[in-house]
């Protein structure tokens, strides 16, 4: 399971690069201010949560908790629904993108959360 979380990060982190790359060349002059902002915050979360992913492999190796995997689950749901949502409102401009981000953002809370809760239960 651990080799498909840390492929999963791997991936995404690259395509978080790639999008950054993109909208830095590629949408700086397509996009008004506010949707480039939007799609560059998509990319920031992306990132952040991409080494989240790695971290939690690392912890997991170290001790191996369910909660960690599931974490793992979250994460990965608040990258799709969070930043997905985000990329998808700045280029397509359909509103209706906009409610799904605080969903992703309640999945990255709970991600979270679930390393808390794995680090309190620790033996160490």
């Amino acid at each position: 399971m651990t080799k498909i979380i840390l492929s999963s990060a791997a991936f995404s982190a690259m395509l978080s690069v790639v999008l950054g790359a993109f909208a830095a060349h590629g949408l700086k002059n397509r996009l008004s201010e506010t949707l480039l902002h939007s799609f560059e915050t998509a990319v920031q979360y992306q990132m952040y949560h991409s080494l989240a992913l790695v971290l939690i492999v690392v912890l997991y190796r170290q001790m191996p908790q369910s909660l960690l995997l599931y974490s793992a689950g979250f994460m990965l749901a608040g990258i799709v629904l969070f930043s997905g949502s985000l990329y998808m409102l700045a280029l397509t401009q359909i509103k209706w993108f906009g409610p799904v981000t605080p969903l992703g953002g309640v999945c990255f809370i709970v991600g979270w959360l679930l390393i808390l809760v794995a680090a309190f239960k620790g033996e160490n």
